[in-house]
Formats: C-alpha cells, sequence, structure tokens
C-alpha cells in the first residue's frame, strides 16, 4: 500500500508538469525509486504510467492543432529506434552501476531543466524550411530516444528547447511534436521492458490514471507558469531521492 501512496500523488504532479514544459520525470522515476524498487523496475513502471499520461496529453494537444504531422511523423519513426536501442543498453547494465550513474546524471540534467529558460517561453524565430526542419526533428528525436528508453527525466523539455531553437519552431507546434515524439519512446521502451519482465503492472496501471489526471490538467493550463510554480517540490523530490540513494550506495 505504501508504494502507491507515495507514487500516485507524485506521478499525478509530474504529469502535469510534463504537459506544461517537460521534465515530470524527475518527480515520476524518483518517486518509484523512493519505494525501494530495483532500477530497471522503476524505469520500467515509470514507463507504464508515463505512456498513459503522455497519450492522453497528445490527444489533447492533437484535437487543438497543435501537431504538425509531417514533423511529427518523421520525429516518431526514428524515436521509436533510438528508444528502443536505449532500453536494451539499459537492460545491460548492473543495479549498482545504474544507482551511481543515476547519481551522477539526475542532478545535471535537474540544474539544466530547471534553468529559468528551459521552462519560460522561448523567442520565436523564423522558421525553417520544411526539409530542414523535419531533418533536425529526426536527429533530435533519435539521438533524445536513445536517452529516454535509456532513462528518460527531462526528455520533454530537451526536445522543446531543441525544437524552438535548433528548428526555428514556434512553442506550440514544439510542443506537440514533442508529445508525439515522447509518447513512441514510452510506448517502445515499455514494450523492451515488458518483454524483459521488468514491469510491475498493477502500480504501473494505477499510476498511469494518476499520470493521465495529471496531463489532463496540464495540458488544459499550457503555460509556463504552472512548471514555475512547481519547482520547489521538484527541487524537495530530487533532494530525498539523492540523499536516500547515496546513503543505500554508502551504507
Amino acid at each position: 500500500m505504501l508504494p502507491f501512496l507515495i507514487v500516485c500523488p507524485l506521478v499525478f504532479l509530474a504529469g502535469f508538469v510534463d504537459a506544461i514544459a517537460g521534465g515530470g520525470g524527475l518527480i515520476s522515476l524518483p518517486a518509484y525509486l523512493l519505494t525501494g524498487l530495483p532500477v530497471h523496475n522503476a524505469i520500467a513502471t515509470n514507463k507504464t504510467s508515463s505512456a498513459m499520461g503522455t497519450a492522453i496529453a497528445t490527444f489533447r494537444y492533437a484535437r487543438s492543432g497543435y501537431i504538425p504531422w509531417r514533423e511529427a511523423a518523421a520525429g516518431v519513426a526514428f524515436a521509436l529506434v533510438g528508444s528502443t536501442i536505449g532500453a536494451k543498453l539499459a537492460l545491460l547494465l548492473d543495479d549498482r552501476v545504474f544507482r551511481i550513474v543515476m547519481l551522477v546524471i539526475l542532478p545535471l540534467t535537474a540544474v539544466y531543466v530547471l534553468r529559468g529558460r528551459a521552462l519560460k517561453e522561448t523567442e520565436e524565430r523564423e522558421e525553417f524550411p520544411l526539409r530542414k526542419t523535419i531533418a533536425i526533428v529526426i536527429a533530435a528525436a533519435l539521438v533524445i530516444g536513445v536517452y529516454d528508453g535509456f532513462y528518460g527525466p527531462g526528455t520533454g523539455t530537451f526536445l522543446i528547447l531543441i525544437l524552438t531553437g535548433a528548428a526555428h519552431m514556434d512553442l506550440r507546434k514544439a510542443n506537440g511534436v514533442t508529445k508525439a515524439i515522447n509518447l513512441a519512446t514510452n510506448v517502445a521502451a515499455l514494450a523492451v521492458y515488458l518483454f524483459s519482465g521488468k514491469v510491475l503492472l498493477t502500480l504501473g496501471l494505477t499510476a498511469g490514471l494518476f499520470s493521465i489526471a495529471g496531463n489532463y490538467a496540464g495540458a488544459r493550463f499550457f503555460s509556463s507558469k504552472g512548471a514555475k510554480s512547481v519547482k520547489p517540490v521538484i527541487l524537495a523530490v530530487l533532494t530525498i531521492f539523492f540523499v536516500r540513494e547515496l546513503w543505500k550506495l554508502l551504507s
């Protein structure tokens, strides 16, 4: 019962943040790990709830007309490949080694994602020709797809920053393409983890309902203010996670 009480509220918050500006994994993955789950089970189960929540957010963005389908379709195809590779690489790492890797990567990711610019609207620029935009989307989807399959936190924010900065997409389109790519990376990685038997379905599906609710609420209140307001919560969760994991490794 305790894992559900820890995971579900934090996954709701993660879904809300992720639907707005990405970075929800900075809350949801530590939430699973705080329950004492092995790393691979935590990542795999987190993919279950994340995929459910991202599916709802993607649907809402599609209905609102925020997804340019040509760019999104190209990104999704390469995101599936990248995420599958990343998930298979993650399964090759020993649990203890993976925890050490996380203690290095997670704080660095958090610093980048929680920087002011990462959660603020980026300035709009003149759009590139379609072919150039698609080429950048494909490269971003493949590289970030590997990262998301392997680990994940910050994926949405990284994609938004690349698509607005490098591809010159406006923020709404970038958010729409990001949601489509992120859904693809979650589904591909989840398939790998399901076949490996690492997913705790009861916990993942239950948390997934909370992720759906959070993503639904976040997609309705699409603004940088919402993400900015939960920065203290993200930092608190990360601090608790970091101290706990460091204690376990040293004890």
